[in-house]
């Protein structure tokens, strides 16, 4: 029943999202004076619809995206006598622009916001150098991961060296250190003495640790493999005040902006294992997700109650779609805002040179790169809606 609510839950997450993107659009080109025609959510038949103004509101069948009409988006819009002083292509550049982005902005403010949230309940899950505990002693993992009891021949580094609760480590083997993962990665192939800097009330207080070399099971492989280990634990979750939760919010943000990027660029990557999960193969979690495979992740995570992640995965589905959408692509709004630019550019080129402003971009000539994007695009989303439900990510 948690699981059915959770997919549940994070459908409507989904939907509120869409319907803020297209308000983000309505309200940006409402209050530029621009002639909004039609508010809908939703493709196909329509459910209902009301007219408040000049504007009709309505919701239609195929809850898988919406749209806001504004009138004179393109030079291939027709309109009337009427809307003409009030159509999009007569507003100022600058306008236009704020009016296409606004629906990622949009998606940005909400998944901000959710962060936000997160930091002042729950907390976030980073990465602080700050160690949390000092082990007794390092040991070695087994293959089911189980770490074998203390005895008195294994060894403690950091206790050893006198590494307290609440030391900040700065650097290790004099390269500095902001996270646990970065600890962990330069001690991965250390062994023996290493010099180790701390900070501790205030001041720093340099360390000499000798490094054990341990048997760790690698979560990718299921391998055991050698690592150093340093003997201490690093919180993964960090609660805020709403106070320290601003900053802490923009830095995750900022963060997980880094990840969605490279994600987006390590794309073309990932497709031939998408294609080898609909054949059977393992699907790897790195794999892209539809937005029904990231339903029933999220209704995973709300059946082991895991409703921080929930927030989490929505925050990061919003951050997704804010930035995919501004790729200088038609028909995403990342497109329509290049070929804004591209007019002003242009034309300001013209009146430098003396010459006559130019009629605006005739999107008929841009309608193969379109339909290409449409069907690469397509075919991409087919791809991994097949995935989601032949082979989909679930939490084991």
């Amino acid at each position: 029943m948690s699981f059915v609510l959770g997919v549940v839950l994070f459908a409507l997450g989904i939907a509120i999202s869409i319907a803020l993107h297209e308000a983000g659009h309505l309200l940006t080109a409402k209050a530029f004076g621009m002639r909004v025609r039609r508010y809908f959510i939703g493709f196909g038949p329509k459910i209902f619809s009301f007219r408040r103004g000049e504007t009709e509101y309505g919701l239609k069948a195929i809850p898988a995206g919406g749209f806001c009409d504004i009138a004179g988006m393109t030079a291939l819009d027709e309109v009337t006598p009427e809307e003409r002083p009030r159509a999009f292509f007569r507003k100022p550049t600058w306008q236009r622009v704020v009016v296409l982005s606004a629906g990622s902005i949009t998606h940005f403010i909400i998944g901000v916001v959710l962060i936000f949230i997160l930091a002042v309940t729950s907390g976030l899950m980073t990465s602080p150098t700050v160690v949390g505990q000092v082990a007794d002693c390092v040991s070695n993992q087994d293959a089911q991961g189980n770490i074998a009891p203390c005895t008195p021949a294994d060894p403690a580094p950091a206790r050893a060296a006198g590494i307290q609760p609440g030391d900040r480590v700065l650097s290790v083997a004099g390269t500095p250190t902001t996270t646990s993962d970065e600890v962990r990665a330069l001690l991965a192939n250390a062994g023996g003495p290493v010099p180790v800097v701390v900070e501790r009330d205030g001041r720093q207080v340099p360390l000499t640790v000798d490094i054990a070399r341990t048997e760790r099971l690698d979560p990718t492989t299921g391998k055991l493999v050698q690592t150093g280990a340093l003997g201490v634990t690093f919180p993964t979750v960090e609660q805020f005040t709403p106070v320290t939760a601003i900053p802490a919010t923009f830095s995750y943000t900022g963060t997980m902006f880094a990840g969605v990027w490279q994600g987006l660029m390590m794309f073309p990557e990932k497709i031939p294992r998408l294609i080898d999960a609909i054949g059977g193969a393992p699907r790897d979690l790195n794999t892209p997700v539809s937005v029904v495979g990231a339903t029933v992740i999220g209704g995973d995570f709300a059946e082991r109650g895991l409703w921080e992640l929930f927030v989490m995965l929505l925050a990061t589905l919003n951050f997704f779609v804010g930035v995919f959408n501004l790729l200088p692509l038609l028909p995403l709004d990342g497109g329509h805002i290049a070929v804004n630019l591209y007019e002003r550019a242009r034309d300001w080129t013209r009146a430098k040179l003396g010459k006559a402003k130019m009629p605006p971009v005739d999107y008929t000539k841009l309608l193969p790169i379109t339909y290409a994007v449409i069907l690469v695009g397509g075919a991409i989303s087919l791809l991994t809606l097949t995935a989601d439900i032949v082979n989909p990510i679930r939490l084991q």
